[in-house]
């Protein structure tokens, strides 16, 4: 019959074979170091990779207090020590006891190289950085449908203001697709015309968190006319998006809080500044009244209605002053008009025609002032104080 073995036999002989290999009880491994994780007990976590396969690690404190480099997340290194396995749970873990540093990983390198690039283009400039709006009334979120992102966001925008809007791209924040997931969430909710983006995701390995990392997203977030708020990973991470973004939360629930303004707040600031207005009402109106109670005073010492008595008496006398000024130039003015208009009499055409005179005109209306140009059989025209008679021109004498 058929040995039929526990879990814990098996995962204790797996154990045994590791303990007895000669190759895996002392190897070196060169790798890249990922989701590096620091352990309040001493130990450290992290993940060594190759762009084919990943392992486990683990540095227990004896071993982590040797160490002379500071491990980071990106760093190549050359791992040394002993795989085993946990026998509760079966898990293979390398663990580490000697680290010599390697150089800067392929995706650390790529990430330096993609944000030296688009520094250079401008992307990062902080010219380009949209305020976010004071008072939003729609927010956009690009995210995972699930997991604690989204609902660290929602938590946090519906404690700090209970009426906020809030529209959910579901996006794929990683692995293949992703990156273009992202894209289309910032365009659609541009056509949504929301009032501020939230871009972002929960905390994770540098490979997790590598499509915020890509050239596409970069230039979405910026080319975007909506303010858009980075919110990837933990406090200690950092992505391309950050640093395009119009602003950076630590993490999804920070970004929500740098969002959504805290309506109790703005109320008891309203309030606040209500009471203010208040008082400063109250003092500029007391201040009010105090003056006009002093210029109240300042009239009645001053009997104004005395003073305006007065000067009703000097304008009426300057007005019958005015009115006999005003007469005797008019009388003045009406005697020299008719000396003038006497005058004009003796110099009038008129007053000659009656005296027996004529006006002389040629055929063209032109008058005439003596015989000169005059010629025999002209028609002349003759005005006289009661019409007009034509004549022909017989014989022209001049004399003198």
């Amino acid at each position: 019959m058929k040995t039929i073995y526990s879990v814990f036999q098996v995962n204790t002989y797996i154990h045994n074979m590791f303990h007895e290999d000669y190759l895996l009880s002392d190897v070196s491994v060169s790798g890249e170091i990922s989701n590096l994780k620091f352990h309040t007990s001493g130990h450290i976590y992290f993940t060594l990779k190759d762009d084919k396969s990943a392992i486990s690690c683990a540095i227990f404190r004896q071993s982590a207090q040797k160490l002379n480099i500071a491990l980071k997340d990106g760093d190549k290194i050359v791992a040394s020590g002993s795989i085993s396995n946990y026998v509760p749970n079966g898990s293979v873990t390398f663990n580490v006891t000697k680290v010599e540093y390697e150089g800067v990983g392929d995706l650390t390198k790529k990430f330096e190289e993609l944000k030296k690039r688009l520094a250079e283009q401008g992307l990062f400039d902080k010219e380009f950085k949209k305020p976010i709006p004071k008072f939003p009334k729609t927010i956009g979120i690009v995210t995972a449908p699930t997991g604690a992102a989204i609902r660290d966001i929602i938590s946090v925008s519906k404690r700090r203001n209970p009426y906020i809007s809030l529209i959910l791209f579901p996006a794929l924040v990683q692995g293949e697709g992703a990156k273009e997931s992202i894209v289309k969430g910032i365009e659609t909710l541009e056509k949504a015309n929301v009032d501020v983006i939230i871009v972002g995701r929960g905390g994770g390995s540098l490979e997790d968190l590598w499509a915020f990392n890509e050239e596409e997203v970069a230039y979405a977030i910026f080319q975007c006319p909506i303010p858009i708020i980075s919110a990837v990973g933990h406090e200690i991470d950092f992505t391309i998006s950050d640093f395009t973004a119009d602003l950076r939360a630590a993490t999804p629930s920070a970004a929500a809080e740098l969002a959504v303004p805290d309506i109790r707040q703005t109320i008891e600031d309203i309030n606040d500044l209500k009471k203010s207005l208040d008082k400063d009402f109250e003092r500029v109106l007391k201040n009010k009244l105090h003056k006009l109670a002093v210029y109240e005073a300042k009239l009645n010492a001053l009997s104004p209605v005395n003073k305006l008595n007065k000067q009703k008496l000097i304008a009426d006398s300057y007005n019958n002053k005015l009115d006999l000024l005003m007469k005797k130039i008019i009388k003045e003015k009406k005697a020299e008009l008719e000396t003038l208009s006497e005058r004009l009499k003796g110099v009038s055409p008129l007053e000659r025609l009656k005296a027996g005179m004529a006006y002389v005109t040629d055929s063209s209306g032109k008058r005439v002032v003596g015989v000169e140009g005059l010629l025999t059989n002209d028609k002349v025209k003759l005005t006289m104080k009661d019409g007009y008679a034509f004549a022909i021109v017989e014989k022209v004498v001049k004399e003198g």
